[in-house]
C-alpha cells in the first residue's frame, strides 16, 4: 500500500479552476504568524457558528445568514490550511492528514446536527444526510490508503460545491419560507426535500463508486 506521504491529490471539482488560484493567492497574503493549525481551528469555529445558528433559527429565521457565514468561514479555514502548508513547504503529511480529516468529520457532524435541530429540517433526515456524507469520506480515505489517490470530488461536486448549495438553499428558504409539500405518500417541507435529495445522491454515489472501485482493485489485485 502507498505511503500516506506520497498520495496523489485529485481535484476534479466544478469550481476547482477558480478555487485553486484563489487559495494560492490567499496563502501568499497570509501574515507570517498565521499557521495551518490556526486555520484548521478557524474552520472548526465556522462549523460551530453554523451549528449554533441553525439551532437559533427556531427563534428567528435571520440566523440563516449567520449559518451561511459559518460555511464561508469553514471553507476559508478548511481549504486554506493545507494550501498554506504546501505554499510555505512546511507540510507534515501524516499529522496534517490526521488532524485535517478528523476536524472535517467533526465539522460535518456539527453542521448536520445543527441542521436537524433547526426550524426547517427534521432531525432524522439530517442524520441520514450526515451518514451519507460520512460514508463518502470513509470511501475517500480507504481509496487513499489502498491506492494512494485522495479524491475529494465525485461527479465534479466536492465539499466547496456542497457548501455553496447549502448557502443557496439558506437564502431561498429565508426569502421564500419553508412551505409544506403534499406528496402522494407523505407531507414534507421544502428544506427537508432538498436535504433528502442530497442524501439520496450521496448514497447512490457511494454505492456506485464502491462497486466501481472494488472492480478496479479486483483487476489490479486478482488473487489466485
Amino acid at each position: 500500500m502507498p505511503d500516506i506521504e506520497n498520495h496523489k491529490r485529485v481535484h476534479d471539482m466544478l469550481l476547482g479552476p477558480l478555487e485553486r488560484p484563489t487559495l494560492q493567492f490567499l496563502a501568499g497574503k497570509m501574515p507570517a504568524w498565521v499557521n495551518p493549525d490556526m486555520l484548521l481551528g478557524f474552520g472548526l469555529f465556522g462549523s460551530l457558528i453554523t451549528f449554533i445558528s441553525y439551532w437559533l433559527t427556531n427563534f428567528n429565521s435571520a440566523f440563516l445568514w449567520l449559518a451561511s457565514l459559518g460555511f464561508v468561514i469553514n471553507w476559508f479555514g478548511d481549504s486554506l490550511d493545507g494550501t498554506l502548508a504546501r505554499y510555505r513547504k512546511i507540510e507534515r503529511p501524516k499529522y496534517g492528514f490526521f488532524v485535517d480529516h478528523t476536524a472535517d468529520s467533526l465539522s460535518m457532524v456539527m453542521i448536520f446536527v445543527g441542521l436537524g435541530l433547526s426550524a426547517y429540517v427534521r432531525l432524522d433526515i439530517a442524520m441520514l444526510a450526515c451518514i451519507g456524507y460520512l460514508l463518502m469520506t470513509v470511501l475517500t480515505y480507504i481509496n487513499t490508503i489502498v491506492g494512494g489517490e485522495f479524491k475529494i470530488s465525485y461527479g465534479k461536486v466536492g465539499p466547496t460545491e456542497l457548501r455553496i448549495i447549502a448557502v443557496i438553499v439558506n437564502i431561498i428558504i429565508f426569502f421564500c419560507g419553508n412551505p409544506l409539500l403534499r406528496l402522494p405518500f407523505c407531507t414534507i417541507s421544502a428544506f427537508d426535500l432538498a436535504v433528502l435529495a442530497i442524501t439520496v445522491a450521496l448514497f447512490i454515489t457511494f454505492i456506485v463508486s464502491s462497486i466501481k472501485d472494488a472492480a478496479r482493485w479486483s483487476i489490479i489485485d486478482p488473487g489466485v
